[in-house]
Formats: structure tokens, C-alpha cells, sequence
């Protein structure tokens, strides 16, 4: 194995200071062949580590029979696969190079040379996500207020992979925190910027507005949940708005008609869908009163793992077993009667 000297550069020429980055972190020789590992892709595995940590703590701490840890395995890995395939492929549509792709169709499959785009990845995750759901008997909407506050984590630390690669940057600015680099400088990534000037750190954005939206998700999901859905809509309400604001900077947009930046128009697409599913939610949960999520949760919490379903429905079952028989009943020390003297008994009774 090959630690890798750095050979980029990156500065913030405003606060005097400037570091040595390279996008590989090392690399190695397997059978013949070289490898390497980029701190891109470390990132985003470090990413989807923290969110599957925190995603699977909160479905076992509600211990619902719906949110099954073993199915809800399956969905997630499921929706993960489709999910990097949707990135992708959203990315080479939009890219404005689909001839290029269509003449070597094999450069789709090169994620090396990058464009991974993260709205193709929400879209592909969140149809597949519906169709497992369906298909392994897991509540749908209860998952995704989950697997939203799940998503900003993994955002927030991937975008930082970004950074790594000087890209997803926005256009020239004087702001303290302004950067530049060597990549940035090369203009390899991003149109419509003077090269030899500092950029908008948007990478640095987007990650600090994933994570300030999972602080404020995470309060509402401890101290405000009322319903299903309810963090899943303002998750697209947070994360549109952002979007939209941030994606007006970047220098390496995608286009749909050349003149209107697709990040942007779906970002208006999420807000909106986001509104609407709010009220719907909040409606629905007006038409079928019972114990709040935050509720359930919380009682969930002080069950006894051993105790079953069953018992906990028919809490008097077990109990009203061990109570005496009424009168007319057969009590438990009763001394048993052989048939003869039960038959004298009756007689006796009768006469």
C-alpha cells in the first residue's frame, strides 16, 4: 500500500492560510492491478455509516412490529443500490454530453471521473424505497421520518467530499471564507468564473444547512412529533429551500433547455410537494385519533422486551387465570369424587 503525497493545493487567501490536499488517499496493487482508495468516496461511506447508525437506533428504540429491524435492513440496502445507479444516470442525462455517452455507453459506468447527482440518488431511493415497503410490510411514511433525518446526516459529512475534489464550488466572491485552489484554478470544474479569483465555498453551505436541519428535525422528532409523515415533509421542505438558494451560486449546474438549472426547479418541485404533504398529513391525522408517535415511542421504551403482543392486548388473560372460580365452579383444592360417591352425592341432593 501507497500513502499518497499531495499534490493539490487548496487556500483561503482571506484568512491567510492555504493546505495540501490530494482526492486520493492511497493506493495498492492487486493481482496485477492498481487501486485506489479517494477520500471522495471514503467520505460518502463515512457518510452512510453515521446515517445507517443513527437510522437503525431510532427505528430499535420504538420497537414497532411495522418498522421490523430485519426488513427494515432490506429495504435500506436495496434503496442504496438504486439509489447511486439513480445519481448517476440523472447525472449523464443532464450532463449536456448524452452523444458522448450513447457512443461508449461503458463511460456510464465510470464514476471515476465523476458526477454523482444528488437529487437522481433522493428520486431512485425514494421509489424503491416504496416498492420494498410494500413489498416487506413496512410502514412507509413512518420510515421515511426517519430516513429523512438520516439523509441530512449523510449530505452534511459527503459534501465534504466535495471539498476534497475542489467541486460543486460557486462563483467569484470576496467574503472572508472565500476559496480557491489549484484544481479550481485549472477551471477543470464549473463554467463562468474568472479562475484566478476566490469562489463561493457552496460545498461548505449545503453541508452546514444539512446539519443545522438535522439538529432542528431531531428536536422535532423528540419533542413535537404528532404525525406520520410529518418529518419526511418538512425534510423536503428543508432541504428545497436550501437547495434553491445555494444551487443559484454553482459554476457546474446541470440544464434542462440550456437555461434552466434542473437542482433549481426541483428544489421549487420539493418545497411545494413538501407544503402540500404537511397539510395532507396533518388532515389525515385529525381523521384517526390515537396515541401520538413521541407517545408511542416513549411507552414502547419501558415494555418488557419478553413481554408478547398478546399479553400486552389482553393484559387480564394471565390474571383471571390465577383468580378462584366463582360459585358454580370448580375450585382448586376441591377433593376429587370417584363415580359412585358422585352418583350418591346427586341422589341425596335430589331426595
Amino acid at each position: 500500500m501507497l500513502i499518497k503525497a499531495a499534490t493539490e493545493w487548496i487556500t483561503f487567501p482571506n484568512l491567510g492560510f492555504e493546505i495540501d490536499v490530494d482526492p486520493e488517499l492511497f493506493a495498492f496493487t492487486l493481482f496485477g492491478h492498481e487501486f485506489s482508495i479517494k477520500w471522495y468516496g471514503l467520505l460518502i461511506a463515512v457518510g452512510f455509516l453515521l446515517a445507517a447508525a443513527y437510522f437503525f437506533a431510532r427505528v430499535k428504540r420504538m420497537k414497532r412490529p411495522e418498522l421490523d429491524p430485519d426488513r427494515v435492513i432490506d429495504v435500506a440496502l436495496v434503496s442504496t443500490i438504486f439509489a447511486f445507479i439513480g445519481a448517476r444516470l440523472y447525472y449523464v442525462l443532464f450532463s449536456g454530453r448524452l452523444s458522448e455517452y450513447f457512443e461508449k455507453p461503458l463511460r456510464i459506468l465510470n464514476i471515476a471521473e465523476g458526477g454523482l447527482a444528488i437529487y437522481g440518488g433522493l428520486l431512485a431511493a425514494f421509489l424503491t424505497a416504496l416498492w420494498m415497503c410494500r413489498l416487506r410490510k413496512v410502514d412507509v411514511l413512518r420510515l421515511f421520518d426517519f430516513a429523512s433525518l438520516s439523509l441530512l446526516i449523510g449530505q452534511c459529512v459527503g459534501r465534504w467530499g466535495n471539498f476534497i475534489n475542489q467541486e460543486a464550488f460557486g462563483t467569484n466572491t470576496d467574503l472572508p471564507w472565500a476559496m480557491s485552489g489549484s484544481i479550481i484554478a485549472a477551471g477543470i470544474h464549473g463554467t463562468g468564473y474568472d479562475t484566478a479569483l476566490p469562489v463561493h465555498p457552496t460545498f461548505l453551505y449545503e453541508s452546514l444547512w444539512c446539519l443545522l436541519g438535522f439538529v432542528v428535525l431531531h428536536i422535532v422528532s423528540c419533542k413535537a412529533y404528532k404525525y406520520k409523515g410529518q418529518l419526511f415533509s418538512l425534510y423536503m421542505v428543508w432541504y428545497g429551500t436550501g437547495r434553491f438558494f445555494i444551487e443559484s451560486l454553482r459554476t457546474d449546474s446541470l440544464y434542462l433547455y440550456k437555461t434552466i438549472r434542473v437542482s433549481q426547479l426541483l428544489a421549487i418541485l420539493s418545497v411545494l410537494a413538501g407544503c402540500v404533504l404537511l397539510y395532507v398529513f396533518y388532515l389525515n391525522s385529525k381523521k384517526m385519533p390515537r396515541m401520538l408517535p413521541v407517545e408511542e415511542e416513549k411507552a414502547s421504551a419501558i415494555l418488557p422486551d419478553a413481554a408478547s403482543e398478546e399479553e400486552r392486548q389482553e393484559p387480564d388473560a394471565g390474571r383471571a387465570a390465577e383468580e378462584p372460580a366463582e360459585a358454580g365452579g370448580v375450585q382448586p383444592d376441591a377433593p376429587v369424587l370417584s363415580k359412585e360417591e358422585a352418583e350418591s352425592s346427586l341422589e341425596t341432593e335430589q331426595r
